[in-house]
């Protein structure tokens, strides 16, 4: 039977049930370090990454998935005449949406290559979202003139706890490594039209928790929340203070997850990641 099937990648934090409910296709990226390469989440999960990366010298490698892989899925999906919405992690972070947009060039099969401009949970918000509305039996239309709603309205923290993978990617220098370690800065981020954008920094994890809280309470006031997300890289010094705010601000339902190891790998051990979406 014809449908809209719902292609991502596994930067997106989705719960397992999530995968089966709403019939989600995940294509994995592939992580290399110290020789060795795994891919994410099949062979590697991201609690052992970080233990892998903590002893590694250099600083991890990730690759997008092969266009191959994309249109192998692809022309599956679609034999039956079916439409395809793929919606990836932000293209200014890996190649994952070309690589989907090359394959949908190659194929027979309708689809529709979205660049989410985000990771995390807050690539799941659109993937969630495109699911439900397919399940509702929306068109692939209605579909891109939501997720165009939902990606305006998507607020995404990154906050980074030690400066060591940033100084390994070449985002900062030695020298502001070593002074921000000094002062025990934590360097506060959005992902903005997906470009990593600082905004503030804290001198402590308590700091961390209390400015974040306080952006979201004023940037959604009057609002309608419609989901939370945390996701973190052994994090819960900043986590825990901050998911307990939110649920004292009477929002229960956070997704909550370890993230993915390609975006540990930018973002180095103890990091956390914040985000929702409003209408």
């Amino acid at each position: 039977m014809k449908k809209i099937h719902i292609v991502t990648d596994s930067t997106a934090d989705l719960i397992e049930n999530y995968l089966t409910e709403y019939d989600i296709h995940v294509v994995p990226l592939t992580i290399h370090i110290d020789g060795d390469t795994y891919i994410d989440g099949v062979d590697i999960q991201p609690e052992s990454f970080i233990e892998k990366m903590k002893g590694s010298h250099e600083l991890p490698k990730s690759s997008q998935p092969a266009t191959g892989v994309f249109k192998e899925l692809y022309d599956r999906l679609g034999a039956d005449g079916s439409e395809i919405i793929s919606i990836h992690m932000t293209g200014g972070m890996s190649g994952t949406v070309k690589s989907a947009e090359a394959a949908a060039s190659m194929t027979d099969s309708n689809v529709t290559v979205i660049d989410s401009m985000y990771i995390s949970h807050a690539l799941t918000f659109q993937v969630l979202e495109a699911a439900k509305l397919a399940k509702d039996g929306k068109s692939v239309q209605e579909i891109e003139e939501r997720l165009a709603v939902v990606r305006k309205n998507t607020t995404l923290f990154v906050v980074v706890d030690m400066l060591d993978n940033l100084v390994k990617g070449g985002r900062i220098g030695k020298g502001k490594a070593m002074i921000g370690s000094l002062l025990n800065i934590k360097p506060i981020a959005t992902l903005q039209d997906g470009v990593y954008t600082p905004v503030g920094k804290a001198r402590s994890h308590k700091q961390v928790a209390s400015f974040l809280f306080k952006a979201f309470k004023e940037d959604t006031a009057g609002k309608i929340i419609r989901s939370i997300g945390i996701s973190h890289a052994n994090g819960m010094a900043m986590a825990e203070p901050l998911m307990k705010m939110i649920e004292e601000f009477d929002w229960k339902d956070i997704k909550f997850s370890f993230t993915s190891p390609i975006i540990s790998t930018h973002t180095g051990e103890g990091a956390i990641g914040f985000m929702y979406y409003t209408d």
